[in-house]
């Protein structure tokens, strides 16, 4: 499977960045071609206590041509436009294969 994984950093007001991010960039996501599945991980602490990152989103491809194909969909870079409306500079974006241990 490949990835688009998405780390956000901890907004300065977690119950807007949330509504934002639930009404308007969620919908968005699920109109990119080829989108298996999008999964959304809250962050709530790290072993050491709180963590700087908010939230971790990973838009699951079946495969590489679907996630290439998704990269330079018109949906995919609307969903990249959109990040500044609620997340500019919070977002890291990393490409990313899945491999079972």
């Amino acid at each position: 499977m490949h990835k688009l994984v998405v780390t956000y950093k901890n907004p300065e007001d977690p119950e807007s960045f949330d509504k934002y991010y639930q009404e308007v960039h969620t919908p968005l996501a699920h109109k990119v071609p080829g989108l298996k599945e999008l999964r959304v991980n809250k962050i709530f602490g790290t072993p050491a206590g709180a963590s700087d990152i908010y939230l971790i989103a990973e838009m699951c491809f079946e495969d590489k041509d679907a996630f290439k194909n998704a990269m330079k969909s018109s949906e995919m870079m609307d969903c990249g436009k959109d990040l500044d409306n609620f997340a500019k500079g919070l977002a890291n974006l990393f490409f990313a294969v899945e491999h079972t241990a």
